[in-house]
């Protein structure tokens, strides 16, 4: 996963030379996990075609307002897709282009799309060395810079025109870094370490048996790709799951019982900045485990069981600014439990599962919470899936540290 994973993207392409490269970049910013919609201006039509994009995007490409009545004489509406793109990326950027943008000009539907727009604009210039140098072209990125826009600085090299000097289009590659760079920089929650627990604790009773539950880890693990996707560095401490996360920003801790999961939360507490204690760990385990298999010799068998360490609890009495999170899985009187939960464990928040919402608890791949704070105020979300729990949840550490 990336910075620029989920991000919806417009790729504005203008009439340069340069536009070529753009075939490249449609590639790499799908690899990234972006989904892209290519705006071509008429001159860009050129230089690249606009069934090349559209099968490398997988979105048809879009360059009038109306389209053809072969087309399905359908409109291109520049404000619903300004307002769907998280950033507008401009590349190539031409000299004209440039021009029109600072002087506030609108005769195509790109341009109609940028002065609509209420996203980051990207601006990749790419011209002529003179062209590039000429102080009309210095101000215009002054000006476009001044509005807020982005410029992804043009690169050295030969030129189209046989000169050598700066005015290349930056290279696919390097507008991905400048990205990816710029939306790490800017995520919410970079800089904070997040520690997340997941999965169920398998509690020995003797070398080949345990005593589990069924939580498969998934919501755990949604909430540590979130976290890490919003910029945090995560520790998940996760009991045995058959979940997978594959991000640089997440280390794994595989634990199996819950005094490995207490030892694991306790030596990664005192650097974070927040926890959520999402793994369903065991209340109790056998007091006494066997060395070898237990034979099945007599007609019943007692394990005689006692108290597992409270995780959270124990992390309640030792937090200082950390934000603490917690879980709720209840069948009856379910507000009054979670209630009680946040005082007993000094909780700042807690998320309150009930297995009497049909689409809620383990092994689904949706869940329906309430959200309740240390002030006892209540906030109910509809049956979402996990991955939008997830988002929700993650939600509460910005709120927290806005």
């Amino acid at each position: 996963m990336t910075a620029l994973s989920g991000k919806k993207i417009i790729l504005g392409i203008t009439g340069g030379i340069a536009a070529y490269k753009t075939a490249a970049l449609v590639r790499l910013l799908i690899k990234a996990g972006a989904q892209v919609q290519v705006i071509m201006t008429p001159a860009s039509h050129q230089f690249v075609t606009p069934y090349t994009l559209s099968t490398l995007s997988g979105k048809p490409v879009y360059t009038v307002f109306f389209n053809s009545a072969e087309d399905g004489g359908t409109w291109n509406n520049h404000v619903d897709l300004a307002l769907w793109a998280d950033f507008i990326l401009i590349a190539p950027a031409t000299a004209n282009t440039l021009a029109k943008m600072a002087g506030g000009f609108c005769d195509n539907l790109l341009l109609a799309i940028y002065l609509s727009a209420k996203c980051p604009v990207f601006i990749a210039p790419a011209m002529d060395l003179d062209m590039y140098v000429h102080p009309t072209t210095e101000k215009n990125l002054t000006t476009l810079s001044g509005f807020g826009n982005l410029i992804i600085p043009a690169e050295e090299g030969e030129l189209a025109s046989g000169l050598v000097g700066v005015g290349r289009m930056a290279e696919p590659e390097n507008i991905i870094q400048f990205l990816k760079n710029t939306f790490t920089e800017f995520l919410p929650l970079k800089g904070k370490k997040i520690l997340i627990t997941a999965g169920p604790t398998y509690e020995p009773i003797d070398p080949v048996r345990f005593i589990g539950n069924h939580s498969s880890g998934k919501m755990g693990f949604d909430i540590a790709l979130e976290a890490a996707n919003k910029g945090a560095e995560v520790i998940l401490i996760s009991g045995p799951t058959h979940q997978k996360i594959q991000h640089p920003r997440v280390k794994v801790i595989p634990v199996m019982s819950a005094n490995q999961m207490y030892d694991a939360c306790h030596k990664y507490f005192e650097d974070t900045d927040a926890v959520i204690a999402a793994a369903a760990v065991a209340d109790y385990k056998p007091k006494i485990v066997a060395d070898q298999k237990i034979k099945k010799n007599a007609e019943e068998f007692v394990i005689e069981m006692e108290k597992n360490p409270d995780i959270l609890a124990s992390l309640g009495v030792i937090k200082k600014e950390q934000f603490l999170i917690g879980f709720a899985l209840e069948t009856q009187n379910e507000v009054e439990f979670a209630k009680q939960k946040i005082k007993k464990k000094n909780l700042d928040l807690i998320v309150l599962n009930s297995l009497n919402d049909e689409g809620a608890g383990f092994g689904k791949s949706t869940n329906k919470v309430t959200f309740i704070d240390k002030d006892f105020n209540l906030e109910p979300k509809e049956l979402k899936s996990k991955e939008e729990v997830a988002k929700d949840i993650v939600n509460k550490i910005i709120e927290h540290y806005a």
